[in-house]
């Protein structure tokens, strides 16, 4: 466990949040984002949103309580590629919401941001390529990472990540989703000193690649200063039991993990609805089990979990699924709300300082021998030499 001390001190909550909503991103743009925002503004009575569009896509929402509408003219297509997303498509709704986390965007306040945190359906490495330009990363992360919940055996979430954001990753780079992860879970849980696990092939230390191995030592250094309460090497079946608050992988197997998951959920489900609906009589048992099945699917429902984390950014940012309905966005939009309440950003950033003076994890020293992800080099390497265009509120 990590000594007490005043590494972390409390940090007061917002009193109000300010959401920016690309309403346009997604397989379904609007006709999910706005019943989700409008009920999701019903929900929390301290919540503003920003509502980013179409100007035609935003009617419905004209007049609505505590809702500011700002209209973009592009969207960024799911099957867009980063390039169009970043030198293309400067006016759309992605990238001005986005811009909306910026100092300075506020016009009642000279340097304030318009909104605290951001939430987009779209194009996942659009997304992630266009928040790391516009509102780059923290001093010691040079890669952002997603991170999720999972449900656990306890009853609660397991967090993990990285869940995609980066395919190959070093031993530092690990340390880092550790650090930023531990963030996390104090601003949804309010849990100070979260456990870390390390995803392996095995418990033992001896085990796993050479990245696998260092970064144990890392975790190990880190934790023996205070810095993260490292529980050790884990497997796939402890973020199940919750036998850790948080678990660090790289994205390639985090990608996996998460889709081998939603796939498991969902033929466990079909299993169920074909065997209750077999014969006559497992009808009529389905009808007696109905309220247990109802909660059992509540349970596994992916929705639920929906809205990634974007860390190491200097800003909020949260992605929800590209496929999700209104129920599914309006939990995103909850989650985001959630975490800039609870100053996941000022979390992440006090976490990242205190590490750095422990265990040095500069991006220098960190990619010297990797190829890095797709994302972060697009976001490094594709220039912006115009000013985005002026946007019009409705």
């Amino acid at each position: 466990m990590l000594p007490q001390s005043p590494t972390f001190p409390a940090l007061q909550p917002l009193t109000r949040v300010r959401v920016a909503v690309d309403c346009m991103g997604g397989d379904h743009g609007p006709s999910v984002t706005l019943p989700a925002c409008r009920s999701f503004l019903d929900a929390h009575p301290q919540a503003d949103l920003v509502l980013v569009g179409s100007a035609q896509a935003l009617q419905p929402a004209q007049g609505w309580a505590r809702c500011t509408l700002v209209v973009a003219t592009e969207v960024v297509a799911m099957d867009d590629g980063i390039e169009v997303a970043l030198r293309r498509k400067r006016d759309s709704s992605m990238r001005v919401a986005i811009s909306q986390l910026k100092p300075g965007q506020h016009p009642a306040g000279v340097g304030a941001a318009a909104a605290d945190v951001c939430v987009s359906a779209g194009n996942t490495g659009a997304l992630m390529a266009v928040a790391r330009y516009v509102l780059k990363t923290f001093d010691g992360i040079d890669r952002p990472a997603i991170a999720a919940l999972l449900p656990n055996m306890r009853g609660g979430f397991t967090k993990v990540l990285d869940l995609g954001a980066n395919v190959d990753c070093s031993a530092e780079h690990l340390l880092q989703f550790a650090v930023m992860g531990s963030a996390l879970c104090s601003a949804l849980d309010g849990n100070e000193q979260p456990s870390v696990g390390l995803l392996n092939i095995g418990e033992e230390a001896i085990k796993g690649s050479e990245i696998i191995k260092r970064a144990g030592d890392l975790l190990r250094t880190a934790a023996a200063a205070g810095q993260i309460n490292f529980h050790g090497n884990v497997e796939g079946n402890d973020i199940y039991k919750g036998t850790t608050d948080l678990v660090v992988c790289d994205g390639f197997v985090g990608n996996v993990l998460l889709k081998t998951s939603e796939g498991l959920a969902g033929m466990m489900s079909q299993f169920i609805k074909q065997e209750f609906t077999r014969t006559p009589l497992s009808k009529l048992a389905a009808l007696v089990a109905m309220p247990v099945l109802n909660r059992f699917k509540s349970r596994v429902d992916h929705r639920r979990y929906s809205g990634g984390a974007l860390l190491g950014l200097r800003g909020l940012v949260f992605k929800a699924h590209g496929a999700s309905d209104a129920y599914a966005f309006e939990r995103a939009l909850a989650r985001a709300y959630d975490a800039a309440r609870n100053r996941l950003l000022d979390r992440v950033h006090d976490r990242i300082r205190n590490t750095l003076a422990v265990v040095p994890f500069g991006p220098t020293a960190v990619d010297r021998h990797l190829p890095g992800a797709v994302t972060h080099l697009a976001a490094d390497s594709i220039a912006d030499p115009l000013a985005a265009p002026p946007h019009q509120a409705a």
